[in-house]
This record gives C-alpha cells, structure tokens and sequence, in this order.
C-alpha cells in the first residue's frame, strides 16, 4: 500500500501501466482472470516477497489497470465524504490507498531496470503517459485538495504528533507543488506536460540501454587486448560468442563517459575508439539519438516550473530539498569547480611528462589516455597495479565477511540465505535479515551485469515498512559486475567492492526504518539527503578490522599484505583532480539546463554546443576531463536527479563530517552504530532531513573535512 502522492515522486524508471482506453472500472474489476493473476492478491510468501516465479508479462497491464480504477473509486469516496475532514478520514485514508497498484508498479519498476524485455518496453511506453494521467486525477482534484487544505489551515488545533504533523504539512505541499491551486485551463495544460514528459523520459532511456548495447566495440585480434586480465579477455570472448561472433572479442559500455577497461588497455587506438563510441552516444543522428528528446523534455520542464509560479525547472526542484535554492548550490558548485579543475591541470601536466619521458615517440595526451597514463602513474608513485587487488576481494567474501560483518558489527544485524524463496533471475539471492534475532526484512542481491539489465548500481524497494501498514521492507541491491566465465570465480576491483558497500548503505537505510507512514519509510528523504547514509557506508569496506576479515587472497588465503594496503590507502587522493571534474562538470551540466527558461533552451542539434559554453562559463571547460555524463546518455537528469545531480557532492560533505565523528568517537562499535540508527537512519523522512543529521552529529555540518578528503583545501 502507498499514498497517492508518492506516484509524482516514484523515478522515472518506474513510470509505467494505465487504463485501457475501451474499459470501464467495473469490467476492470470483472476480469477473467483473478485466479491466475498472482498481483491481484496479496502475496503469502514471508515479508510479503513478490512471487516471481508465478508473475508473466501480461500480468502487468491488468494488474495496473484494476489497480488504478480500484485507487480513484478510494480517492473518490475520501473527496466526497460528507463528513467534515479529520486526519483519519482524510490523510490516514490516503495512506491506505493504492494497494494493487503499488505491488504491481515495485515490481514492474524493478524489472524494467534490472530484467527488461521487449515486451515490458513496449508496456513501459505506451502506459508511461496514462499513468501520469492517473497522478494528476488524484493530485488535481479540487474535493480531495479542498479537505486536506482545510486540515492544514486548523493543524495546530488538532493535537497531532510529530510524525502526523508532519505528513499533513506534507501532503498539503505535494498537492499545491503538483498544481493544486491551479485554474481549470491550466491544470489541463499541466496534464499535458506531465503525460508527455513522462512518454519520453521513459523512450530516453529505453534509447539509452539499446545503444549501450549496439555500440558494443568488435576487436578482431586477441593481440589489440594487451593489457587486459585474462578474466577480461574471456569476458569479451564470450560476450562475441554470444552475439554469434566466434573468434572475436566484443567489449560493452558502461553507463560512464569513460570506460573502466581505458586503465589497463595498452592499444591507443583501440583506446581512442572506445571512448569516442562512448561519447557519441545518444547524438549520432540514428533511431537511438536522445538530443530531441533531451531538448523537448527541458521545454516541458521549464513550462511546468513556470505555469507553477517558479523561475525555472531548477528553483521548482530545490525549494523542496535541504539545499534549499539556486543560489546554494550555484555557490557550492562554484567553490569546488575551478579548486577541481586545477588540481587536474597539474595532474594533466605530470602525466604528460611520463609520457614524454617513457614513451619512444612521445605525443599529447589526449581523454582516451589518461586513465592509462594515471594507472601507470599510480603504480609509480605507490607501486601497485590495481589488477593486484583483485585476487582479495573475492565477491563472496566481500559480501560476507565484509559487508554483512561490518553491519554485525556495526548494527547487530545477521543475514541467513534463503535459496526457498522464488527469484526473477537465477544470479538473484535472497536474504532473511535480523537484528538481535529479532526478523527485520529481506535483502536481495542482484551482482551481475546482462543485457536485460541497465548500467550502474541502485537500490530500490519492494515493500516499504510501516507500522500502519504493518509491514517489514524488502530491499534489493543491483550492481553491474562483469560475470567471469563458467568455472571463474568474480574478483572485484577496490572500486566494485567500495561500491558493494555503498549501495549496502541504502539497503540498510530501508531496513533500519521504523515509522508509521509509507510516505516516510526508509530511504524516501530528500534527494539530496538519500545519498548520504550510503556514502558513509563506503568507510567500512576499508576499514582496518573489516578489511582484514575479507581481504584475503582467494586461493591461498593470504591476508592482503600490509604494504600493499597501506599503498593503496595512501594514493586514494590520487587523480581527485580528474574525478572530482569529471562529476563536478556533469553536475553544473545539470543546473545549467535545468536553470534555463522554456524560450531560452536550444535546438537539438545545438545540444553539445551548450554544453560546451556552460562548462566554459563555470571554468571547467577542461578537454582532457570530459564530465562524467554528458547530456544524450545523462540518465541520471532524465529521471529522479533533474536538477539534482549535485547531490552526491551535498551529500558527500555530510558523508565526510560524519566520517569524522565516527572516528572521533571509535568507529566500529555497536554503540556508534546504534547512535546512527536511533538518530537518523531509522527515521527515514519523518523528521527534516538537516534536523535528523543536527541529532546524530550534534552540530551543523562542517565542509572542511571534504575538502582535506579531496585534496581541495
């Protein structure tokens, strides 16, 4: 069950389902087949798990389409109860609504990024824009606004606690936020827009993962792959095979602008091309090219901003998180850019002296060579190969007897495999989470990267906790970890174990949730906020007693040696420069869009070029440092981070102080770990966001300890 309300905040990836066009409720609710559709009735598999063994592709539709007419008959009944409005009548009832629906959209929204087929693409497009609809039907309707207005204008005489205070202040700014006040000519219009909006973020990214997987690069010889590990050279050997392309190798793209395997790869010119293909994509003017979309989209946006009384897309966005406004992150942005950048032109110089210096005919370092170049570098100046690390950090281990244990220790919290319950794909497993051996969720693990699958790594939710509701959550972490060959055990690299923790941090954020509303529960906070308890997360993957009990050589069982720990340790500001541009570039990227008005937006085929001057005007204009994303394959400003990329670098700066209160105060204890938890993770979005860290760190938070962490001070 879900609030209404939460279908605008749901991320794009989600947006998915509607009404047939040829169907009333009451056909709806008479559908054949109730018997066989596994969404129509609650499940009875623990923690209310999916059952994904028993769910096909044509449940969805129906599924959405009883699970709409079901919510609107509600919401009708809520706006013209005769009764005066009370909290229970009127906000309480709208937490109880949309049951169906919800259990049908987590799914479906799950499976849409992590296991897609044509078929859910084709549900995906063609429902995006009528399950808009179905939002603005219960966010634009003048009953049900004009009860909960009149709740909110007498809250201070209804002795509500805190948590009830709070969802009615909340509820009443998401209705006048998704255009409540509105006049009847405008509301139309704003429909308009959102259904629009809606059909093509969700073709922007459907887009997105088709040429990821057409822009694959074809190597013919074994030889032009020097360099690589031999796990990477199988990898793409059967990768070909697998596209019936015996004898070759076939290399695929990340989400990223630059690709991991640029470290290691010695052929310059092979190098080149990958990161060319990587950089075209979404502009090469094929069935795939996302710059009409992006420009459409912006105009949308900047509309909808205005016709809601606001500058642009990006002051509607902020005002409602703990940035606040333009101004603030402008300013934040603005500190941390040209600090970047210049770190990275000194970085840019001592590569090109190693060139000069090692290579027999020395050249210009260009974009495709500088993770090679920083890799050569950093063994020079620490002396060690990152393929070095990978024999440690076996996944197994790292899951176990890294992230599990440091939340053993950390939390109290135990994880049991549960290979009884049913699973959307066999690389999926499943865990029955406690603490104190007191049941407290279900956490599935999605490790491997396939072709159904989207790039990058997330969390996301299947059952949300609420005492309300009386539910425990389900939470899931997906990565996009390279399967090795049959046979092959996975060993990650630092930065894929770092990254187990992280998204873990959000895993555990859901689990941990302890309020009474679903609009609350667990990671549901502010976008700027939720990226925070992850990164913290991230200190523990290197953590000396936790690194010690994972960190072991998988075929010997030999500890990772202190030397090579205490190298790598030493050399994680190295390339902060590059690292910090790339994504310092891709986040004013972001703002600049979205800061523009509708008139001001530029044609599609002007798209680079705009993005081009903006990094121009910010002073990170910077050749050899391309951002991050760049605005055809920027998914992340497509969905849930529209001016909300900063993010991360927001949250990071409260990640870092807290970071430093942890080891201030012992670091890995069951005591520190329970101040967090009680304090602010259990509390999910039930509390100001900025409250909620005042009560863990005991103060505002400081930017010092980011800039010494980034080498910026």
């Amino acid at each position: 069950m879900h609030s209404p309300l939460l279908v605008l905040g749901l991320a794009l990836f989600f947006l998915t389902a509607g009404c047939g066009d040829n169907e009333s409720p009451e056909q709806i609710v008479n559908q054949p087949d109730d018997r066989t559709n596994p969404f129509f009735t609650a499940s009875t598999l623990p923690y209310g798990l999916p059952p994904f063994d028993l769910i096909e592709d044509e449940h969805y539709v129906p599924a959405f389409e009883r699970g709409m007419a079901e919510e609107l008959r509600d919401i009708e009944n809520i706006a013209m109860n005769t009764e005066p409005a009370t909290f229970e009548n009127t906000i309480v009832a709208l937490e109880l609504t949309g049951d169906l629906l919800s259990r049908a959209r987590r799914v479906f929204g799950a499976m849409t990024s992590a296991h897609t087929n044509d078929e859910l693409k084709k549900i995906q497009s063609s429902m995006a824009p009528q399950f808009a609809s179905h939002s603005d039907d219960i966010l634009l309707n003048p009953d049900l606004f004009a009860r909960v207005a009149s709740l909110y204008k007498t809250r201070d005489t209804l002795e509500l606690d805190p948590e009830s205070l709070r969802l009615l202040e909340r509820y009443y700014l998401d209705f006048v936020r998704a255009g409540a006040k509105l006049s009847a000519q405008e509301k139309a219009r704003l429909r308009e827009i959102n259904a629009e909006d809606a059909e093509l973020s969700t073709q922007f990214s459907q887009n997105l993962l088709e040429e990821v997987n057409s822009s694959a690069i074809v190597v013919d010889s074994r030889a032009d792959l020097a360099g690589l590990s031999e796990n990477d050279i199988e990898s793409a050997a059967t990768e070909a095979s697998e596209r019936g392309l015996d004898g070759k190798f076939v290399i695929t793209l990340r989400n990223t602008t630059q690709q991991p395997l640029l470290s290691s790869l010695q052929n310059r010119d092979l190098r080149r091309r990958i990161l060319l293909v990587s950089m075209a994509r979404g502009s090469q003017g094929n069935e795939y090219d996302n710059r009409e979309i992006v420009t459409r989209v912006l105009r949308l946006r900047a509309e909808r901003a205005a016709l809601l009384g606001y500058e642009n897309h990006a002051a509607y966005v902020l005002e409602d998180r703990t940035a606040g406004s333009i101004g603030a992150v402008n300013d934040m942005l603005g500190r941390l850019g040209p600090r970047a950048v210049a770190n990275a032109r000194r970085e840019a110089a001592e590569l090109q002296a190693l060139i000069n210096a090692t290579e027999a005919q020395p050249f210009e370092i260009a974009s495709w060579d500088w993770l090679y170049y920083s890799e050569i570098m950093r063994q020079k100046l620490y002396d060690f190969d990152a393929d070095q690390l990978k024999p440690y950090f076996e996944i197994d281990r790292v899951l176990h007897n890294g992230v599990f244990y440091f939340a053993q220790r950390l939390y109290g919290v135990t994880f049991k495999e549960r290979t009884d319950l049913p699973v959307y794909h066999e690389d999926v497993r499943v865990f029955e989470a406690s603490i104190d051996d007191a049941p407290l969720g279900l956490f599935l693990f999605d490790p491997y990267a396939r072709e159904s699958k989207r790039g990058g790594a997330w969390m996301n939710s299947y059952v949300l906790q609420s005492d309300l509701l009386g539910t425990q959550p389900i939470v899931a972490n997906h990565l996009n970890i390279v399967k090795p060959p049959a046979g092959e055990v996975t060993l990650l690299t630092l930065g894929e174990a770092n990254t187990m923790f992280h998204e873990f941090g959000h895993a555990l954020h859901g689990l941990f949730s302890t309020v009474t509303y679903p609009r609350f529960s667990g990671t549901r906070v502010p976008r700027d906020f939720v990226e925070y308890p992850s990164q913290v997360h991230e200190m523990w993957a290197t953590w000396p007693e936790v690194l010690a009990n994972y960190a072991v050589h998988h075929e010997t069982g030999a500890p990772i040696p202190k030397e090579l720990l205490d190298r790598v340790l030493a050399a994680k500001k190295f390339n902060q420069g590059f690292e910090q541009t790339e994504y310092l570039a891709a986040a004013i990227v972001d703002q600049a869009w979205h800061q523009l008005e509708a008139d001001d937006i530029p044609p599609a085929e002007a798209v680079r070029e705009f993005e081009a001057k903006a990094l121009a005007d910010a002073g990170v204009d910077f050749e050899l440092v391309p951002p991050r994303y760049s605005t055809p394959y920027f998914r992340h400003i497509m969905g849930g981070y529209s001016a909300g990329y900063y993010s991360y670098i927001w949250s990071e700066v409260l990640d870092a102080d807290s970071v430093q209160w942890f080891n201030e105060n012992g670091g890995l204890n069951r005591e520190n770990g329970d101040h967090f938890r009680n304090t602010l993770l259990s509390k999910g979005g039930s509390q100001d966001a900025m409250e909620l860290f005042r009560n863990f760190r005991g103060e505002d938070p400081s930017i010092e300890p980011l800039l010494e962490r980034l080498g910026l001070n």
